[in-house]
């Protein structure tokens, strides 16, 4: 897997809302309501981490939950990276009925 171009990642940071580019990472802060919707998002996003086999760096304090996402195998940002922000983000989605 190889590093996505500057042209890339800016393409793609288009549809992820309030994710930036932060050196070789993409960061984002998440604020929940409290500790347990936060530690509820954490939870769902561990399963599609490790179903990608892509593991965030990230920290939590009371209702906020900071991610940051890079590729260390390639030291820069991959399209696993992309991903996870993605399903991170689906997991914040108003549920439709």
């Amino acid at each position: 897997m190889s590093s996505l171009s500057d042209k890339q990642i800016n393409l793609q940071l288009e549809d992820l809302a309030g994710w930036q580019r932060d050196g070789n990472s993409i960061v984002k802060s998440y604020h929940f309501s409290d500790f347990i919707e936060a530690m509820s998002f954490m939870n769902q996003a561990a399963f599609h981490a490790e179903a990608l086999e892509h593991h965030p760096e990230w920290q939590n304090t009371y209702n906020v939950v900071n991610v940051r996402l890079t590729t260390h195998d390639t030291g820069g940002i991959t399209s696993l990276d992309i991903r996870l922000a993605k399903r991170m983000e689906y997991i914040i989605q108003p549920k439709r009925l």
